[in-house]
């Protein structure tokens, strides 16, 4: 149980019927995915599907994007243009299972290196959700581009 509690002021619910090899759907139809295990992982690779690393990549992307553009306007600055991409993997852990890694890429076109990278670190340690939600418990590598 995590030592912290939130007051939630949205809350996103989604159903899966078939695990990786079937379908998932938010309660509020806004998202609705067909899933198929991809052939790298020995699975059919069905076209016209996704997988789980997709959907965790789109959202902590958005996710890191929003927070930064928020803490960048809590310090009057704009970085409404900036650019997160989050690769996502999944591979197998020493220890048994399976893991994921991501690498987020931020570019904020007009900052310099220095000022988008304690933006993004800051974003990364102290506001998104997703941040707080994976730290310790998948590798995680931050790369940013300067202007």
């Amino acid at each position: 149980m995590p030592a912290y509690t939130i007051k939630p002021l949205v809350t996103a619910t989604a159903v899966n019927t078939g695990g990786r090899n079937g379908h998932s759907e938010t309660t509020d139809h806004s998202v609705s995915v067909n899933l198929s295990v991809r052939k790298e992982m020995g699975g059919p690779g069905l076209p016209d599907t996704t997988t789980p690393e997709h959907l965790f990549a789109a959202g902590y992307a958005a996710c890191f994007g929003g927070a930064m553009d928020f803490l960048a306007k809590q310090q009057k600055k704009d970085a409404s243009g900036a650019t997160v991409t989050c690769s996502t993997s999944v591979g197998q852990r020493e220890g048994g299972g399976f893991g994921i890694a991501v690498k987020m890429q931020v570019k904020i076109p007009g900052w310099s290196k220095a000022d988008a990278t304690a933006l993004a670190q800051a974003t990364h340690e102290k506001i998104c959700p997703y941040s707080h939600a994976t730290r310790g418990n998948i590798d995680f590598a931050l790369e940013v581009e300067g202007a």
